[in-house]
């Protein structure tokens, strides 16, 4: 190669013009690197590359090398003389730039980030080269970005998390901030908390009072298992409640055949069917994490993998959202509106140096929006003359009143009296219920799901680590997880909740949007919630909530779901055709299979007696699926209806079967046991405490 230096470089010498070479030799020879496709690296697509990163911005680029001769596809002959100075010139040019480029980007000098769990890791798991070409654009990073830990080049992403979070994984900064940080992380992720609750105890056929119970129920439990969580599972600041991965299987339960038939007040059955089947798929969940068979799974559990599986939970719900806030469209519209505008518009807006708009989106939305509820109602907006919305609808004669029963019942705020009705202490206590009842086809679905619901987990374990630990976990630690999220499963199941208890999926936004993630934080939070569950007052407030609300808070939810789920693809090529393929082919078949199933065999005219948002969760009393035995047509139209199963099985299968590097699949990278156990840092993030590890040392895997 000849000189940069324009000046200094020799004209080129007269010769006669060289024959032809192919193109892809002119290629190599010129340097030449197409860039009109997305799989050409991974840089062009803002994704990890492994090739050198992008020159600094100050370093003025090359002119053209005059004694390239383009038409004959390689370089025109220098004298002998001076061939041999371009060379040298050129290469100490080279090993200049090459030393100004390292410099640049070296990565910051951390003071107790240093193990690497065995790899040389970066930030986010992935090789170092792919962290240090990071660091030119890490002095410029904006501190106050809300975003989840990235593998890209991105100007609000950050890589040096010690100037990012406010306290980190064993931060401990005084028992004040502590208690209310741990109260704001549990009240920022209030909506998930409450929520199911409030679906299905009314799809049951549960009373107002029934709803207050389980609300208590719930959140007593949240606070069990999250302090046996952070203590003897992942040891992550994560919080445990009903996820919505068990929504829609809990739903497919409830509308089952045998159930459909039962007349009065059926909650109480429907409820010890449910508890049998969770406390069955929990054991599997528990069986599956401690046997050590999670550490092998999670090989085949990639981005590409979680991403639409997650996304897939979200979307399956979409026939339920608005079709329920379009009974009261004022009050529905106007909380989906607040949420948004606080949420998006208002992110940035801090007070006393929190983003308060941000942070608690959805609680001063539900506060807002209920008050105003509360002031139409008590206004005489929803008065009809003569109308009565505690009337039973089937009691009702006034055409009149029948017109607008269902928008009295749906925009006014004192058709309910939970609050008045619930006690002032209560105390949730196993079998509250009756003794649980186990079918052997409803407890095969739920194992199917508890598989999903640890999918869901591994994503979440993984982002929450670069947050705030100092390494990724083990395969070992990550099945310990799964492990105890099945034991906290059977607890829920005890209890009777309704569904199982695992990690939600929204701590990893809201630990990047509080920037708290001590653990004891969110223990002393989990206490906090323990205490107000034993208040019945607290479970009848939040029973008192009008399903419009509820519906249009679930909308917010669910698309948030979505969308994390589909953040997991930043760990990998997201422009890759392979992995956009995958995704696509997940999404939509997971949308257009179950929707097959579900619409099998009902005419347009025929009469359901479920609600219409409930209709895609009957399939099993008339799925395509008919063989001799009725347990296995249960099982099998049950749960190929369901999206987040279908989606899960396609990206598994594809995503483990079609060829791909290992940085194109963005393939999970968990820390090494034996480096683990030789850094202090590993260990104090993911050791059990009170020496627990030292009884437990002949279970190699599981734990470091």
């Amino acid at each position: 190669m000849a000189s940069s230096d324009p000046n200094k470089r020799p004209p080129p010498p007269p010769g006669p013009d060289s024959a032809a070479m192919p193109p892809s030799s002119w290629a190599k020879r010129t340097g030449f690197r197409p860039k009109f496709s997305g799989e050409t690296n991974s840089s062009d697509s803002g994704q990890i590359s492994a090739i050198p990163p992008p020159e600094p911005p100050q370093a003025r680029p090359k002119p053209p090398n005059s004694s390239l001769d383009l038409e004959a596809g390689r370089p025109r002959p220098a004298p002998n003389g001076e061939a041999a100075a371009a060379k040298d010139r050129a290469k100490e040019e080279k090993d200049k730039e090459r030393k100004e480029r390292e410099k640049e980007l070296a990565p910051p000098v951390r003071k107790r980030r240093d193990s690497d769990g065995g790899k040389n890791l970066g930030a986010n798991g992935q090789t170092a080269a792919a962290a240090a070409g990071e660091g030119s654009r890490r002095a410029v990073r904006n501190e106050e970005a809300d975003v989840l830990p990235q593998s890209v080049l991105d100007d609000d992403g950050f890589i040096s998390r010690q100037s990012h979070m406010k306290y980190e994984l064993r931060d401990s900064p005084g028992l004040v901030p502590i208690g209310l940080y741990g109260f704001q992380h549990f009240l920022s992720m209030l909506g998930s908390l409450i929520l199911i609750p409030l679906v299905l105890v009314p799809a049951m056929g549960g009373s107002h009072e029934d709803t207050a119970n389980i609300v208590s129920t719930v959140l007593f439990i949240s606070g069990v298992t999250t302090l046996l969580h952070i203590s003897f599972g992942s040891r992550l600041p994560l919080i445990q409640g009903p996820s919505f991965v068990y929504l829609a299987p809990a739903l497919a339960i409830i509308n089952s055949p045998e159930f459909l038939g039962l007349n009065g007040n059926n909650f109480k059955h429907i409820m010890k069917e449910l508890q049998g089947a969770v406390i069955i798929g929990s054991a599997f969940q528990a069986f599956l994490g401690y046997s050590g068979l999670m550490s092998i799974f999670v090989r085949l559990i990639n981005p590409v993998v979680v991403a639409p599986t997650v996304a897939a939970v979200g979307l399956s719900f979409y026939s339920y959202g608005f079709p329920r806030v379009g009974t009261c469209i004022e009050i529905g519209a106007v909380q989906i509106l607040l949420v948004v505008v606080f949420s998006l518009y208002l992110r940035k807006v801090s007070i006393l140096g929190h983003r308060v708009f941000l942070i608690y989106a959805v609680p001063l939305g539900l506060f807002i929006t209920w008050a105003t509820a509360f002031l139409l109602t008590e206004s005489g907006v929803y008065n009809y003359k003569g109308c009565d919305a505690n009337i039973p609808a089937s009691n009702i004669i006034s055409d009149h009143c029948r017109r607008h029963v269902s928008r009295m019942k749906s925009c006014r705020v004192d058709t309910t009296q939970a609050l008045k009705s619930a006690p002032w202490f209560r105390f949730p206590y196993p079998l509250q219920w009756g003794t649980p009842v186990f079918h052997w086809n409803m407890a095969l679905v739920m194992c199917v799901v508890s598989i999903i619901s640890s999918v869901d987990s591994v994503g979440s374990y993984h982002a929450s680590s670069l947050l705030v630990a100092s390494r990724p976990p083990t395969a070992g630690v990550l099945s310990r997880g799964i492990g105890l999220e099945g034991l906290s499963s059977i607890l829920a199941g005890l209890w009777g909740t309704g569904t199982g208890s695992t990690t939600l999926t929204e701590n990893v936004h809201t630990i990047a949007v509080t920037k708290m993630g001590s653990r004891k934080a969110v223990q002393l939070g989990a206490c906090l919630l323990i205490a107000l569950s034993l208040i019945g007052k607290v479970g009848g407030f939040i029973a008192s909530i009008p399903q419009v609300i509820v519906a249009a808070l679930l909308c917010f939810m669910w698309a948030m779901l979505t969308a994390l789920g589909l953040s997991n693809l930043r760990y990998s090529e997201a422009g890759s055709s392979r992995n956009i393929i995958i995704v696509g082919l997940s999404l939509f078949f997971s949308l257009s299979i179950p929707a097959y199933f579900q619409q099998y065999g009902i005419s347009p005219n025929s009469n359901v007696s479920v609600p219409s948002y409930l209709q895609p969760y009957i399939v099993a009393s008339h799925g395509p699926i008919q063989t001799k035995s009725s347990g296995l047509n249960y099982v099998l139209n049950t749960l190929l209806s369901l999206h987040m199963v279908i989606a899960f099985l396609l990206a598994l299968i594809l995503d483990n079967t079609v060829p791909g590097s290992r940085q194109e699949r963005g393939v999970y990278v968990w820390s090494e046991p034996e480096a683990a156990r030789r850094e202090p840092a590993v260990c104090k993030d993911y050791e059990l405490p009170f020496r627990v590890s030292r009884m437990f040392r002949w279970v190699k895997w599981v734990g470091l």
